[in-house]
């Protein structure tokens, strides 16, 4: 059996290593493209219109990205066009600066005889002269089947890069930014892992910015995300991209982008709310907020991380004409409701994110079980707009008695509701009259 000395060396060796990941999180200043204009409608009850995505995009900005997608070129059916057309358009007939826009768009083909067919998107990313693509291929066999074999991928990939870069206008007159986004990529490297390294080596010979991939149905464990990041690092050295993507399914998601960028990740698409395509993401919003939790302050410099919160929910309440679920971690109402005062976080506490960090505020919500008086204290001074310290400790450890009462009694009363809390409180009073 080891020593007590031997035993303490090896757990040090641990929390050392789980410091130096911290550490790695303090200093990266990862590579984002925003998505509120796309991901979060893509999922959402109702959508954006054309006056929603014009009045997004300055906010979008103003909060501190850089690169924004501003649509998807629809590949099922190019013909109907939907708002994401519109919206491109308007933006190129107005004049506006589109640098570090992108857009989604599908590869072209090319026939065995050498000639090359450029995608509908492709051409609509010319003509609506956006300069820079998310450009999307799949590589499983369930992704390529109906759409193209592997020989067909393998050879049409150079030649759709080819025609982008000669025909699509770039930033400031240069040639575009291209990432290759494999919307399958969990499930290629996972089924066919050399076929997925043959197709990530050639792609580090492009003139691409980087590559991408997803879990698209968020089905993936973390240490299994990190690992597919650390194995196509091999593959694609820097100066290019590794971004990911990650959808909810398992609840994976924010754990998933963490080990990612442990990994060799260089960044993160997605939007600012939690919305997704799927039942929801692993958000920007989260992951810069989660950033600072770890101690990043080049988040506090590039973002307005006072305009976070309330741009996050505003914008799903927009999208889905519904509030955001109360229980969602860092985004919902509930998250930042206290419960029990010993559950609140304080500033300058290692891993602790205060709601004013993320441009929120502590409220309080009422737990017959669990809420102690200063967090009815609170809930009181919400609802009644009194100072929390003007009610008395004795009569809200009477409170806490007569609602513990109640549920012996077979009562289920909700107390958080202003007219049931107001009723305990004056029930809490009549003792204290009495003894008066």
């Amino acid at each position: 059996m080891n020593s007590f000395h031997e035993a303490a060396a090896a757990a040090r060796a641990h929390l050392a290593a789980s410091e130096r990941k911290i550490d790695h999180l303090r200093a990266i200043e990862p590579f984002f493209i925003d998505l509120s204009l796309r991901e979060n409608p893509f999922g959402s009850r109702v959508g954006q219109t054309l006056a929603d995505k014009l009045a997004i995009l300055p906010q979008l900005r103003e909060f501190g990205f850089r690169n924004i997608l501003l649509g998807t070129l629809d590949y099922a059916q190019p013909e109907d066009l939907e708002v994401d057309d519109d919206f491109m358009v308007h933006l190129r007939d107005h004049g506006y600066d589109m640098t570090g826009c992108y857009a989604f768009t599908d590869i072209g083909i090319e026939s065995e005889d050498g000639e090359f067919t450029p995608s509908p998107s492709m051409l609509k990313l010319r003509d609506y002269r956006v300069p820079n693509t998310l450009h999307e291929i799949y590589l499983s066999d369930i992704g390529m089947k109906d759409l193209y074999t592997f020989e067909t991928l393998r050879r049409s990939i150079p030649a759709s890069i080819r025609w982008l870069m000669e025909n699509i206008e770039g930033e400031h007159g240069g040639k575009p930014r291209i990432l290759i986004n494999i919307v399958d990529g969990c499930d290629a490297v996972t089924q066919n892992p050399d076929r997925t390294f043959e197709i990530l080596a050639l792609l580090a010979q492009q003139p691409i910015e980087g590559v991408s991939f997803e879990d698209d149905r968020g089905t993936y464990m973390p240490f299994q995300v990190g690992a597919y990041a650390a194995a196509a690092r091999q593959f694609l050295p820097p100066p290019l991209k590794l971004l990911v993507h990650i959808h909810t399914g398992g609840g994976f998601e924010n754990a998933s982008v963490i080990e990612a960028l442990l990994n060799g990740a260089d960044g993160v698409w997605g939007a600012l709310p939690k919305r997704a395509a799927v039942i929801g993401h692993a958000s920007l919003g989260e992951l810069i907020s989660n950033l600072v939790r770890a101690g990043n302050e080049k988040m506090g410099q590039q973002y307005r991380l006072d305009r976070l919160l309330p741009l996050a929910t505003g914008f799903q309440i927009l999208d889905d004409e519904e509030q955001v679920p109360d229980d969602l971690p860092i985004l919902g109402y509930n998250a930042y409701r206290l419960s029990l005062s010993f559950f609140q976080q304080l500033p300058g506490r290692f891993m602790d994110l205060v709601p004013e960090a993320i441009g929120g505020t502590y409220r309080y919500r009422i737990c017959p079980l669990a809420s102690d008086p200063p967090v009815i204290a609170g809930r009181l001074a919400e609802v009644t707009g009194k100072p929390a310290g003007s009610f008395p400790d004795n009569v809200l450890k009477s409170m806490i008695r007569l609602m513990r009462q109640d549920l012996r009694d077979g009562e289920r009363i909700i107390y958080d509701e202003p007219d049931e809390l107001i009723s305990l409180y004056e029930r809490a009073l009549l003792p204290e009259k009495v003894e008066g």
